[in-house]
């Protein structure tokens, strides 16, 4: 233990001690084992092989845009001041849950060693993934994210569930719009997510047994969607293109309206919506009436 400071002067845990010489082991070089201000938790701040470091495979894709900025700002300093967070799964792996575009930057930069923060505890991603405001989620990464996490817990925590991981998931709309965008990435998902946000709700039960369920959930949305394509569509050959057309269509066909105290379930809400979809009368929709109602509430962001 002498290569490495130790703050406070105490023993660390043994779980930090095993994972600083595996650091050690994998070609890094752990430089002090700590205690974390808030919980005390043991930590290791280290240099790690760029090679061994990879995002968890539950994160959103990392964003080109950003990754250039902040190339240029690093180039611009000329210095890498901050550390990235790791966990280990396995020796020989380590994944960043909270780095991804400092790791993608210093890889361009060809950096052999990177900084870090190594977590002991493995399953702490998780919770990392949800503090994770490097750069802020948009709803389709957001609910991208989330559903990898979902689909990997249900292989390393099957017996858990969904409102267990309730702060890590952050809402259970997100859920259900990932299924959502994994099939059609330019999913909608703004324009239903106000309605999504009302009844979607975490489901009881472990992974396993709720995710058909969710699947069944992303499944009334879709064809909901199919039926708002086909309005979309006749109020296009009317002339009516507005980019918030969409959100106008469902904000007049929704059946949650304001004035309700209590709300319908899922399914009810949805087949009820399909219906009324069915029924809109695009004859009776004016341009400006679509133009009107985007200037008070814009449409949200994808």
């Amino acid at each position: 233990m002498s290569h490495w400071t130790v703050f406070p002067d105490t023993a660390p845990s043994k779980q930090a001690g095993a994972l600083a010489e595996q650091i050690e082991r994998d070609g890094g070089h752990p430089l002090a084992i700590y205690q974390d201000p808030v919980g005390d938790h043991w930590q290791i701040c280290c240099l790690l092989p760029m090679a061994k470091v990879e995002p968890t495979p539950y994160q959103r894709d990392p964003s080109p845009t950003h990754i250039k900025r902040l190339l240029n700002a690093v180039k611009k300093v000329d210095r890498f001041v901050d550390p990235i967070v790791v966990v280990s799964p396995r020796p020989g792996v380590y994944w960043t849950p909270n780095g991804n575009h400092r790791r993608a930057v210093l890889e361009k930069l060809k950096g052999a060693l990177i900084p870090a923060i190594a977590i002991p505890e493995a399953d702490v991603a998780f919770q990392i993934l949800a503090l994770n405001t490097e750069k802020a989620h948009n709803l389709k990464e957001k609910s991208l994210e989330v559903i990898r996490m979902y689909r990997g817990l249900m292989t390393e925590d099957p017996t858990a569930g969904e409102e267990e991981y309730a702060f890590q998931f952050e809402a259970p709309h997100f859920i259900t719009l990932g299924l959502l965008y994994e099939t059609n990435k330019r999913f909608a998902g703004g324009a239903f997510a106000p309605i999504l946000r009302r009844v979607d709700k975490f489901l009881k039960g472990a992974f396993p047994k709720t995710f058909p369920e969710r699947e069944e959930r992303a499944g009334m949305v879709r064809r909901a969607d199919e039926v708002l394509g086909d309005v979309v569509a006749r109020l296009k050959k009317r002339g009516i293109g507005h980019p918030y057309v969409k959100n106008f269509v469902l904000s007049r066909t929704t059946p949650l309206t304001r004035q309700r105290k209590t709300l319908p379930g899922f399914e009810q809400t949805f087949k009820k919506l399909a219906a009324n979809l069915e029924e809109f009368d695009v004859a009776k929709v004016r341009y400006e009436d679509v133009q009107r109602a985007a200037v008070v509430v814009p449409p949200a962001a994808e």
